[in-house]
């Protein structure tokens, strides 16, 4: 019997082809030569690859027998994961493998600025002898403030209190019950800075977070602090960043990205290496031979795993294992639903059911329950969201998760409702389904509020209370804004009470506009929705 082709096209370590083991064709390639990649794949059931190998539409046509792409890493920038799913090629990564080493880089940051250890090597390098320049100050008793509490920044959190630090955290995705059991006190992102000594900051990169630490942060800073940012570059403001260091309203900052990687010359970047308070390094977050090696280990594991059709922990585009053709189309649109459910969520959440109404309900629809946490988790997390860590994920924030199915569905087929318990006493819940031929993806529901529109990648939910002219305000607004509305539903249970309106645009809009909707139409609940495509 022919043995399925493993292609390796880039190198990796020993240990990954041992865990391959002998039951298959292990090739390699040079994943940077195009031409002889694009042969290679001809016969591949499998290709490993790092960073430097790009997997786009054109590779995964050259490719015909191909069931998984495995990234030996966390980023997947090189993988063009919506063609490999129209594909029907599974992606895999290694969303764990660099947890540990991101984490003990943040300590050495810290601990880099808190002592001055680079600076004084320098200086002692050149044959300089100046110990009073680089006084430093301890970790004792200070306060750390972490910006987004998932695994990284829990694994923080437990070792900078073995330094007897206070700790502190902003993530209004995590539950007070979760912050207790890490012994972190939850605050505002506004109490954060201004009580913190150190600041690190572990968020995902979405249009919400980029620029999160700007101007308005800096100024409440303590002039004593100092910034680490070993996540995503640009969540930081580079330009606010340079001025706060250059006037000494912060003492300094640690960086391990950067909004262009490398940075260019006469970029904001670039200012910021040159500065003395300044310890950067270049992206050296997963750049141990441990991650490395448990990167590789992991993403074997599961390519056995996917071309043995099991359910493959990793994969961040289709959940593996068998799927029924009529279940497979709602897994995307159930992802969606998890996004605009977090989206609109103004607190956290506590517990979700899951609930399949109509024909899907004589179905395996488990695969639904998780690609409603991955979806929920999706913006929320710093870690790649797959359909294994997505459960661990809301484990760890206490939140309970229920999958409910009945045949009961009057206006539609089939309808998918997520609605959850939120920390703060109240319910939110969205709706959604597929429609036609096309199995087009609709949001049919926010609450009690019966909408029916498509769901595209840019989307506002306003709730106000139900008055003339309203929707002529916001609708000058975006207009002379240049902001086009391509879509639009509103609904409302009853005259003069509260009205939901759930926009369509084609482009993402400005804080300060939708600041100023929301001012002008007095809304209770208004939020933008960008949607993350799988």
């Amino acid at each position: 019997m022919t043995k399925p082709v493993v292609l390796i096209a880039e190198e990796l370590s020993p240990a990954t082809i041992d865990a391959l083991g002998p039951d298959f064709d292990v090739r390699h390639v040079d994943g940077t030569d195009r031409p002889a990649l694009l042969e290679a794949l001809a016969e591949a059931n499998a290709v490993l690859v790092r960073s430097a190998t790009k997997i786009d539409a054109e590779a995964l046509a050259a490719a015909p027998v191909l069931k998984v792409v495995a990234r030996a890493g966390v980023g997947l920038d090189n993988v063009d994961i919506k063609a490999a799913t129209t594909a029907g090629v599974m992606v895999v990564n290694a969303p764990t493998s660099n947890i540990i080493s991101a984490a003990e880089l943040t300590i050495g940051h810290i601990l880099s600025l808190a002592r001055r250890i680079p600076a004084a090597h320098a200086s002692l390098a050149q044959g300089q002898w100046k110990r009073s320049a680089y006084t430093g100050t301890e970790l004792f008793e200070k306060t750390v403030g972490i910006i987004g509490l998932g695994r990284i920044g829990a694994l923080i959190a437990a070792r900078l209190q073995a330094f007897d630090m206070r700790v502190i955290a902003y993530d209004p995705y995590v539950t007070s019950a979760r912050a207790q059991q890490l012994g972190v006190q939850l605050v505002s992102l506004d109490e954060l800075v201004e009580q913190s000594d150190f600041i690190t900051i572990h968020m995902p990169k979405t249009p919400e977070t980029t620029g999160m630490i700007g101007i308005d942060q800096f100024r409440l800073m303590k002039r004593t602090a100092y910034v680490v940012n070993v996540a995503r570059g640009g969540l930081i403001d580079e330009e606010a960043l340079f001025k706060a260091l250059t006037t000494d309203e912060i003492a300094g900052a640690g960086l391990d990205v950067f909004t262009t990687e490398p940075p260019v010359e006469g970029g904001s970047a670039r200012m910021l290496l040159d500065l003395p308070n300044v310890v950067v390094t270049p992206h050296l977050g997963a750049s141990t031979e441990e991650a490395q090696e448990k990167a590789g280990v992991s993403v074997a594991n599961s390519v056995r795993l996917a071309l043995g059709g099991d359910l493959v922990p990793d994969a961040v585009n289709v959940a593996g294992g068998v799927i029924d053709p009529y279940v497979r189309p709602g897994i995307p649109l159930v992802e969606k639903l998890g996004q605009i459910f977090a989206a609109i969520a103004h607190s956290p959440l506590t517990s979700l059911d899951v609930e399949v109404h109509g024909e899907l309900q004589a179905y395996d629809v488990s695969v639904l329950k998780l690609a409603a946490l991955k979806g929920l988790f999706t913006n929320i997390v710093s870690e790649t969201v797959s359909y294994v860590n997505a459960p661990l994920l809301a484990e760890q924030r206490g939140v309970e998760v229920r999958l409910l199915v009945d045949d009961d569905s009057p206006e539609y087929r089939n309808v998918i409702t997520l609605r959850g318990a939120l920390s703060d006493g109240s319910q939110l819940s969205v709706s959604g389904t597929l429609t036609g031929t096309k199995q087009v993806e609709k949001l049919v529901a926010i609450n009690d509020y019966a909408i029916e529109l498509p769901i595209e990648k840019h989307h506002i939910v306003m709730l106000y209370t139900d008055r003339p002219g309203i929707v002529a305000v916001y609708g000058q607004k975006f207009g002379e804004a240049g902001i086009n509305i391509a879509g639009m539903q509103i609904a409302r249970r009853t005259a003069g009470g509260q009205a939901l309106s759930v926009l369509t645009v084609d482009s993402p809009v400005p804080d300060a506009l939708l600041d100023e909707v929301r001012s002008a139409i007095h809304a209770d609940l208004f939020r933008e929705i960008e949607i993350t495509e799988a």
